[in-house]
């Protein structure tokens, strides 16, 4: 702005006719006839502050050089770094960490493979991978655009559970390139974590990953929306006195969320199922709209062979659970199933039903937000689960790990504090991590798919 009286107040007065809060003015530096000054202000939203630029910017002789906001600075330079374990102060701490000392280590595991669990990082790390091809609800965006989210992710297994996860964004969104590449960096990590790969490139990739690789390979998107939807599942059935296995449910969406459910709740009993997609009711006979995963629901669920819309599946249905798009129900449709009803609204961030018309009607509502009650978030399994298939030192991820890792969130809340409005364990509550990993190691050793005795 130039240097002279009565411009800054322009700008003060022009953010606060807007609403704008100044809340800090500092000096970036000065120089003949102008300064160049860095404002902070309290916004409401995104839109609000848009609203405030676009107001000093109208302001002659001002020009805006750069807006950021928390969020943006908070990603600044990335959010995750590499610290070592034990300082290198001198020559002699040198020679052993590196040459030549590394190299007796070198040797030890040569003959013994098992040793690179004892003196490497494999023993704690864990690799999230993706080809950025759906990136939470934003899309086929492309590896760099997803490396944010997987930054994240690595925080969180590091906060939640003392892992060490390292972001890997693939250039490719072939699948035998990705399976490839997996299985050529697999030797460095315990774990794979597969992330936001579209549907139903997913399902191979973690198929001929399990097949091909010695260490657990888990896709979250699929197996953690799953397991977190099961625990909060276990926890209904308790509030409304009906055995789960003895319940009828909707599932919309085909995808990699919703196949993942359906195989979960077939694998525990309930045998009840319907799923749809934008097409409606998945039956046998289909013709359109099928991909392999597609035929496998048809063959395994709607033993009535119904046909027709979501309307007419819900018909005395006792749970719906969505994983699909917006607006995809009314209230008219919940209206059609049984008493006690239970709506799992899951997609996010736009629900299957908004909150405010589904709940006169339903017995128990959870959604995928986090300004409800009752958030299904993936954070509560894969930090646990990953540490019990660490510490167990687990060679896959099967169905019994995984409805292990569910009663176990369950079971954290208590029979004094369990609600309609309190059916899963806040993600912040340290205990949860704790429960599943230990459920876990024990599911791991129960089943034998481990390289090390308990």
């Amino acid at each position: 702005m130039p240097h002279q009286p009565g411009i800054f107040g322009k700008i003060a007065t022009a953010i606060s006719e807007i609403d704008g809060d100044v809340m800090a003015v500092d000096i970036v530096r000065a120089e003949k006839g102008i300064i160049v000054r860095d404002i902070t202000v309290n916004a409401r939203d995104e839109e609000h502050e848009k609203q405030i630029v676009e107001a000093v910017k109208r302001i002659g002789a001002v020009r805006v050089i750069h807006v950021t906001d928390r969020t943006f600075l908070m990603h600044h330079g990335g959010k995750i770094e590499i610290h070592n374990k034990i300082p290198i102060r001198n020559r002699s701490d040198l020679s052993r960490v590196y040459t030549p000392g590394v190299g007796r280590i070198c040797m030890a595991i040569h003959h013994d493979r098992n040793k690179v669990y004892r003196f490497t990082i494999k023993r704690n790390s864990v690799a999230i991978i993706t080809d950025g091809s759906a990136v939470l609800g934003l899309g086929n965006i492309g590896p760099e655009a997803a490396l944010p989210v997987m930054e994240g992710k690595a925080m969180l297994f590091k906060e939640f559970a003392d892992i060490d996860a390292f972001p890997l964004c693939l250039a490719t969104q072939d699948t035998d390139e990705i399976v490839k590449t997996i299985y050529y960096i697999s030797p460095a990590f315990g774990g794979i974590n597969l992330e936001d790969i579209s549907a139903p490139r997913c399902f191979e990739i973690e198929e001929r990953l399990k097949q091909e690789l010695d260490i657990p390979v888990f896709h979250d998107d699929q197996h953690g929306t799953a397991v977190v939807t099961l625990a909060a599942l276990l926890n209904a059935s308790r509030i409304v006195k009906k055995p789960l296995e003895d319940m009828k449910v909707v599932i919309s969406g085909a995808g990699a969320a919703g196949t993942a459910i359906c195989k979960i709740l077939l694998e525990i009993g309930v045998d009840h199922i319907i799923v749809c997609d934008r097409e409606g009711i998945l039956h046998q006979g289909r013709k359109s709209h099928m991909n392999p995963s597609k035929q496998w629901i048809a063959e395994h669920t709607n033993k009535e062979r119904i046909k027709g819309s979501i309307s007419d599946a819900l018909v005395n249905a006792d749970v719906f659970i969505g994983v699909s798009a917006p607006d995809v129900i009314k209230a008219e449709d919940i209206k059609r199933m049984a008493e006690e009803r239970i709506v799992f609204a899951l997609a996010n961030p736009d629900p299957e039903i908004s909150p405010e018309e589904a709940s006169p009607h339903v017995r128990i509502l959870a959604t995928g937000r986090s300004d409800y009650p009752n958030q299904i978030n993936n954070m509560l399994c894969f930090p646990g689960l990953f540490r019990g298939l660490l510490d167990s030192r687990a060679t896959m991820v099967n169905e019994e790990i995984k409805i292990a890792a569910a009663q176990a969130i369950a079971s954290v809340v208590d029979e004094k504090h369990l609600s309609e409005e309190y059916l899963i364990p806040s993600i912040f509550d340290r205990k949860v991590v704790q429960a599943v990993a230990s459920a876990v190691s024990d599911a791991v050793y129960r089943t034998g798919v481990t390289r090390k005795e308990r």
